[in-house]
């Protein structure tokens, strides 16, 4: 990861912390900053035509959540799902709670919440749940070469229509 910025001519300041920053709650309370100014590497995958699957990473703001539907309708890719463990591990080399938004062990589709742009500095995983860096998000977006798009539910509407699905509403 520290190899594929330096490519790119930016240095990453990595910081190892004693907590655990396997969710975005736990990262921004390690750090001393907002959740929304936690990136979160979400890997989904859509089939290819022979059925292969593609990763596709979503940076997104960490109080946010990706909306499948809007994901397929930037990426084109019907079939798109969110990746298990296992796929997320095999298709990038890093495991969930750490995976960074760069690095990975072969190229991946980027897609980036716009979320994050509010913000001077965020705050990524850097390969293990312990692990971060700062980095502006105009940098994170040219490090993964990402498509800035509205990839994250409105948490209002999904709310709602998690209560009108319930039972007894």
């Amino acid at each position: 990861m520290i190899d594929a910025a330096a490519r790119r001519g930016v240095r990453l300041e990595i910081h190892q912390l004693a907590d655990t920053t396997h969710t975005a709650e736990d990262a921004a309370r390690a750090l001393g900053v907002g959740q929304a100014q936690i990136v979160k590497s979400l890997v989904f995958v859509a089939p290819d035509g022979d059925g292969v699957l593609e990763p596709i990473i979503c940076l997104v703001a960490g109080t946010n959540r990706v909306g499948l539907a809007l994901l397929a309708a930037v990426t084109g890719e019907a079939g798109v799902r969110r990746a298990t463990a296992r796929e997320a591990r095999e298709l990038t080399g890093f495991s969930i709670g750490g995976i960074p938004p760069l690095g990975h062990l072969r190229p991946v589709r980027v897609v980036m919440d716009p979320d994050l742009g509010r913000y001077a500095e965020v705050w990524a995983a850097a390969g293990h749940d312990r692990s971060v860096f700062p980095v502006s998000p105009a940098a994170l977006r040219a490090l993964t070469n990402a498509t800035v798009a509205e990839i994250a539910e409105d948490p209002s509407t999904d709310s709602q229509a998690r209560r009108l699905a319930a039972p007894g509403s």
